[in-house]
């Protein structure tokens, strides 16, 4: 079963950080794009970040420029998103995809596999 399973969520204070992990199974992740999404209650996905197959190209949406960092190591078939300076506004279900390109964009429709997300709460 080809899957992408979120981890590293949780409660944490406005200025603290957190790092999400992205697991990939039953495929090699490595020759494709990956990126984060984040969704709140009654809203569509929003882009946050994302990467090239081999580590390069990212790209960050402008709310999180500066303070989030992805990325990946290809021989755990594993991606991050390290999240420093954390605000309220950041608190969502954070999502990863993968794309069928070696490097993709920020709209969600180029992805085509995602995880169920984990959750981040950002207490102010």
């Amino acid at each position: 079963q080809v899957q992408l399973v979120e981890s590293g969520g949780g409660l944490v204070q406005a200025g603290g950080s957190l790092r999400l992990s992205c697991a990939g199974s039953g495929r090699n992740f490595s020759h494709y794009a990956m990126a984060w999404f984040r969704q709140t209650p009654g809203k569509d996905r929003d882009f946050v970040a994302t990467i090239g197959w081999d580590g390069g190209h990212p790209y960050y949406a402008d709310s999180v420029k500066g303070r989030f960092t992805i990325s990946r190591d290809n021989a755990k078939n594993t991606l991050y998103l390290q999240m420093n300076s954390l605000k309220p506004e950041d608190t969502a279900v954070y999502r990863c995809a993968s794309a069928p390109t070696v490097v993709a964009g920020y709209g969600f429709s180029q992805y085509e596999l995602w995880g169920q997300g984990t959750q981040v709460t950002v207490s102010s």
